[in-house]
């Protein structure tokens, strides 16, 4: 659809990217959302598009739709309601009262279960949306507009990525894809693009943003630990980049030597929220404000001084805390999943932890989604131009594909170990050469070697020196991921995913488990627990969860973990860290909330929902690390979570999924949770039993 009597623009950030208002009819309406008056028109709107205003006879309508659902309470997401109403005002499809009659009863009807305030909200909504459009003058000058053709080119000191930015991804992010020729796809013909093309996209989408209060900060870096979009980060400047900078920074509690700082990208930020709830300081370290206010744009100016400069190695490579791991620049950026996300954080943390030399098979879902939608990718890299090497495949047979891909690398790097022992019998290398040899299969060891080795080989004619450093990508000790949701993992991948931890391989497993199907729709998986309300249980599950950590552990010698970052960052921290390391097949499995699970608080609280999730016993911590068994260091089970502290029903009645099942069918409801409850106590006294040494 390219043509239309009447189009409706709901932010405003889309005029600058793609060209809706051309899509309306001459003599049609145009309707944007936004803050503007009509003298700051002229300045925000581009050129073609007030052009195309003036010359086509468009009737033009403002609405601060943000502002007036504040005002009724709704809040500066909930919109929709009072566009909608704009819309019957201005399009004029029947008479304006019944209009407003059929949306309030709609309203009542579809809203009365939630409670008489919001039924309240949207009907003011409603009002607010017909009393507040505002048509706008259009000045006979937009006529003479000279708009110029000319397309600002990206820039890049990457000439492959500065190519595919120009060629391919800024008009096929303008939506205009139709128009690029079959030759610009060339260089990208295997389906290789170049990494780190979502921080070009810079969508600008977001409503309010985070600002750092800098005399609040307690310097913990939870919030740029917990951000699922890596928007927030901790930054480590020298005295000198601080002052450049031109930003409040403090002297840093992790290396006195350098001094802190809390920024973030406003323009790629999604205003989620979540790093202002997980903040623990007794006065909030951040706030919301709005997107346009004037220090946004300066945030993001700090930003990006402060990522070009900041000192990633300030602790060494001391990753042990939460706090530290944040000082590392996330090689996942600036993704375009769902604000809150509960799964990003988890994948941005791996690629701050092994994100220079990991492989990652993503299962098609959710993480594929945001992780690789065409023509951008959020997986980056670093300054010295590593990061994530990234595919996805089918549903069914991810994880046979990193299967393949650990072989793959295994069976090259066999090669290049026989290539280093030829060169260790020769005296120039033979030091140098040994001590890659006797550090290959360890991270750090195999990483400093390589440095010094490829020193030695490049200038060298010898053949082998040539193909170490032509392989060089072989040296550091690769680290294999598979990446999938629930729907994948429990379901309808779980036999591939049984084979490769049954194969012994050296894998990490991540499982984002959201208990249903979320990319597709919301339908249930075998890891939606008894109760919830989903696609295809509609009347809530009637049977429990499966046990996929169950499974997994029974057989003895892959490392098992579930986590909830929210609940305990250090135990996921160490979780994932333990599984990276151990010589064999691991598997994560990562709580994260969603938005089919209709979290009331807002996703802005999925890190609290984790903790809660965990403190009523709905969701249980735990490791199993088989090396404690084979090293004879004792049990490999350890229990992180703590006895429930939290009513199993208070959680629940915090999530749609679970509370519309009791407003639709108490009885039900009442069976299938009490159940669920006796379930969860069950399956942590066995949890307890466990770390105690009982199988």
């Amino acid at each position: 659809m390219n043509s239309a009597d009447f189009i409706a623009c709901h932010s405003a950030a889309y005029m600058h990217k793609y060209d809706i208002v051309q899509d309306v009819n001459p003599g049609g309406k145009f309707l944007l959302n936004c803050s503007w008056t009509d003298e700051e028109l002229e300045t925000h709107l581009p050129d073609a598009a007030k052009k195309y205003i003036a010359d086509n006879n468009i009737e033009f309508y403002t609405c601060d739709a943000v502002k007036l659902a504040n005002q009724v309470g709704l809040g500066s997401r909930r919109t929709n309601t009072v566009l909608q109403a704009a819309f019957f005002k201005i399009a004029n499809i029947m008479p304006i009262d019944e209009a407003i009659e059929y949306m309030k009863s709609a309203i009542k009807k579809s809203y009365m279960n939630k409670g008489e305030d919001v039924v309240n909200m949207n009907c003011n909504a409603v009002d607010a949306g017909v009393t507040h459009v505002h048509k706008v003058k259009v000045p006979e000058r937009w006529k003479n507009i000279a708009v110029s053709d000319n397309k600002e080119q990206l820039q890049s000191d990457r000439p492959d990525l500065k190519k595919y930015l120009n060629d391919i991804l800024t008009t096929d992010a303008a939506m205009k894809g139709d128009e690029i020729p079959t030759s610009k796809f060339l260089d990208v013909a295997d389906g290789m693009i170049p990494a780190g093309t979502a921080a070009y996209e810079k969508r600008g989408i977001a409503i309010d943003v985070p600002l750092w209060i800098s005399e609040n900060c307690i310097q913990c870096n939870l919030c740029a630990y917990s951000c699922p979009h890596g928007v927030i980060r901790a930054f480590a400047l020298s005295e000198a980049d601080a002052e450049a900078a031109q930003a409040t920074t403090l002297k840093s509690k992790a290396n006195p030597d350098h001094r802190f700082m809390i920024s973030i990208s406003t323009v790629n930020c999604t205003g989620c929220g979540s790093c202002v709830q997980v903040c623990p300081a007794k006065e909030k370290a951040l706030k919301m404000i709005p997107y346009e206010d004037e220090r946004s744009a300066d945030q993001q100016r700090v930003f990006d001084y402060a990522n070009d400069h900041t000192d990633e190695n300030v602790l060494d490579g001391n990753v042990d805390t939460p706090r530290n791991v944040s000082f590392i620049k996330p090689l996942l950026e600036f993704s375009g999943a769902c604000p809150g996300c509960g799964e990003t954080p988890y994948a941005r943390l791996v690629t701050q932890l092994f994100g220079d030399r990991m492989f990652i098979a993503n299962a098609t879902g959710c993480s594929s989604i945001w992780g690789g939608s065409a023509p951008s990718t959020p997986y980056t890299i670093n300054r010295e131009g590593r990061g994530p090497a990234w595919s996805n495949s089918l549903f069914e047979d991810n994880a046979e594909f990193g299967l393949g891909m650990a072989v793959s690398m295994n069976t090259r790097r066999k090669e290049m170990k026989s290539a280093v022992k030829r060169l260790a019998e020769k005296s120039e290398f033979c030091d140098v050469a040994m001590e890659w040899l006797d550090g290959m299969e360890d991270s750090r060891k195999a990483e400093s070697a390589a440095r010094k080795l490829i020193e030695f080989c490049k200038e060298s004619d010898d053949a082998d020196a040539k193909f170490v450093t032509k392989n060089a990508d072989l040296l550091p000790k690769p680290s294999i991921w598979i990446f999938g949701g629930d729907g994948w993992a429990y379901d309808i991948g779980y036999g591939g995913l049984d084979h490769v931890i049954a194969s012994g391989e050296n894998v990490n497993i991540l499982v984002f488990d959201t208990e249903v199907y979320s990319n597709t729709g919301g339908q249930a998986s075998k890891s939606t627990p008894a109760g919830a309300i989903a696609q295809f249980a509609a009347a809530g599950k009637a049977v429990g969860k499966k046990n996929l950590a169950e499974i997994a552990m029974a057989y003895g010698y892959v490392y098992v973990a579930q986590v909830a970052m929210g609940a305990n960052p250090t135990q996921t921290l160490t979780a994932l860290k333990e599984a990276e390391a151990y010589d064999g097949p691991s598997i994560v499995i990562a709580y994260s909330p969603c938005i089919n699970h209709g979290i009331r608080a807002g996703m802005n609280c999925s890190m609290n929902e984790m903790k809660k999730a965990v403190q009523s016993g709905y969701w249980n911590l735990f490791r199993f690390d088989p090396r404690k068994a084979i090293e004879g260091d004792g049990n490999p089970f350890t229990l992180d979570s703590k006895k429930p502290t939290l009513e199993y029903k208070e959680f629940l009645d915090g999530e749609v999924r679970y509370r519309a099942l009791e407003q639709s069918n108490p009885e039900r409801a009442k069976r299938l949770f009490d159940e669920a409850a006796k379930q969860a106590e069950a399956r942590y006294e066995d949890l307890v039993k466990r770390s105690k040494g009982f199988k």
